[in-house]
């Protein structure tokens, strides 16, 4: 038994060191070192020999498995490093391009909508998200009992402090610090206790002030329709109905004719032809007398736009939701 031993060592020796073939490599250590391998059938017929014989066997089988064991371990070593080492300075092969990223849809449609109102002479503006009561309601003419409060689904942070449910606190900011005119839009974040397919509690908003002298609700809609006709198309037809809204008097929704059906009628349109993107109207006195304004000396106008819903009409998105799963196949369409 023992030459046979010394046979199955030498044999698979030469084989090992004869080869630099990786799967060759696998498939002798499982022929060799494998629970049905040669070294096991040894160890069952080791039984076989006489006993006195069986403790010195015993120990040239074992040292004969590590061996063999160190052997096929260091030759799989040598075997991936050449390989690897071979890849590494292949020249010819080509470069890998690294992923770039690009700007999420809603930065995208935010910066479009931003650069129409600035090529219209209106100056960018940003405020806190965090916001005191005063400005995010009361100075808008909405105070502490007004039932409009109701619609804003507001987070509290404690009575006197929310985060902003819009954008328009801005507003009421600059016109305190800046006589008239005044020409801003005020683009950010926003907040609402509100999540389903077209609502989510963090949004994005785009509002606008304008205040000068003799502004009317014609320099309103002449604004707004330059602003669908950039955005959508020139042949995107617009409407204005009337709505309410407590800072503004008159107040109007701005509809556009369904970008999904182009007026026939469809599910995403309930078959009116038409979808709501915007709203709008002429600054409440009550909000000019707040910063110090003579609602006798100027007239202004105010809009407020989500991006989402803008982004949705865009590009015939119909869940919001899909904006914030952060799902590659879906940002890399953009």
């Amino acid at each position: 038994m023992k030459q046979e031993i010394d046979t199955l060592l030498q044999e698979t020796l030469e084989r090992v060191a004869n080869t630099d073939d990786f799967e060759e490599l696998e498939r002798l250590r499982i022929h060799v070192l494998g629970r049905k391998g040669e070294i096991a059938r040894l160890f069952k017929k080791l039984g076989e020999s006489p006993a006195q014989e069986r403790p010195a066997l015993g120990r040239i089988l074992n040292e004969a498995r590590a061996r063999l064991e160190s052997a096929i371990k260091e030759a799989t070593s040598r075997t991936t490093s050449v390989h690897l080492d071979a890849s590494a300075l292949d020249i010819s092969l080509p470069g890998r391009l690294p992923y770039l990223g690009h700007l999420h849809p809603i930065t995208q449609v935010g910066m479009e909508i931003t650069a129409i109102f600035q090529r219209l002479g209106f100056e960018v503006v940003e405020g806190p998200d965090v916001e005191l009561d005063y400005y995010n309601f009361e100075a808008l003419n909405i105070p502490k009992d007004h039932p409009a409060r109701d619609m804003q689904d507001t987070f509290y942070v404690t009575d006197n402090i929310v985060l902003r449910t819009h954008t328009s606190p801005i507003q009421v900011r600059v016109m305190e610090k800046q006589p008239p005119p005044v020409r801003i839009i005020a683009p950010g974040k926003a907040y609402r206790c509100d999540s389903d397919v077209t609502h989510t509690p963090m949004f994005h908003q785009v509002e606008g002030l304008m205040v000068d002298k003799d502004v009317s609700f014609g320099d309103l809609k002449g604004v707004l329709t330059i602003f669908v006709h950039e955005m959508f198309g020139p042949e995107v037809d617009l409407r204005f109905r009337p709505s309410f809204f407590p800072f503004t008097e008159p107040s109007a929704e701005v509809d556009i004719q369904c970008v999904m059906c182009r007026g026939v009628g469809c599910r995403v349109c309930s078959e009116t032809g038409w979808l709501e993107i915007l709203g709008s109207g002429m600054v409440d006195p009550e909000v000019f007398k707040m910063v110090g304004y003579d609602p006798e000396e100027v007239t202004g106008y105010a809009f407020g736009m989500g991006i989402e819903r803008i982004a949705m009409l865009k590009y015939g998105i119909n869940d919001l939701r899909l904006f914030f799963d952060n799902d590659l196949r879906f940002l890399e369409q953009f």
